[in-house]
């Protein structure tokens, strides 16, 4: 077999090794109770970076809009942060557009990708991809998830957050 097909596997092999890393660390800390606290775990100044976040509209490039990520039609928010060509990514994608067709009107989803856009990873905090954060319809960050997350996994939590879809 040629080296660079050797490379490839490995890295494949890398990529879903931490992907099963992180899966397993979520539903360890969901397991002992914290629910709503972020996956990744935030220092006090990352904290305050994020609630800072909150109230910059999502797809502003400045820092100084007052208008929280979910503005115009006060929907709650499913914002995943990732890149077209990370694997994990790739995977969530079409739960993404299932979850946009089936919940349109009552579910906000968007993807932004940080790689061609690494000021958006800055300006959420991205430290691994993908990420997902839950905002309410005010705007207000409810939850955080890093790694992929099913269908099943992404309603449970917003039954779990209070938010109804149905």
């Amino acid at each position: 077999m040629k080296t660079p097909v050797k490379l490839l596997i490995v890295a494949a092999l890398a990529v879903v090794v931490i992907a099963a890393v992180a899966l397993k660390k979520n539903k360890a800390q969901t397991d002992s109770g914290a629910t709503s606290a972020p996956v990744a775990t935030q220092s006090a100044a990352a904290t305050d970076q994020t609630n800072a976040r909150a109230a910059i509209s999502p797809g502003s490039n400045t820092t100084t809009a007052a208008a929280p990520p979910v503005a115009a039609a006060k929907l709650p928010k499913l914002l995943d942060l990732g890149a077209d060509k990370c694997i994990p990514c790739k995977m969530m994608a079409p739960i993404l557009e299932e979850l946009k067709r089936e919940y349109a009107g009552r579910l906000e989803v968007e993807f932004i990708d940080v790689w061609k856009n690494p000021e958006a990873g800055q300006r959420y905090g991205i430290r691994m991809i993908p990420t997902q954060i839950f905002y309410d319809a005010d705007g207000k960050e409810l939850y955080r998830h890093v790694g992929f997350i099913s269908k099943e996994d992404i309603l449970s939590k917003w039954k779990e957050l209070g938010v109804e879809l149905k």
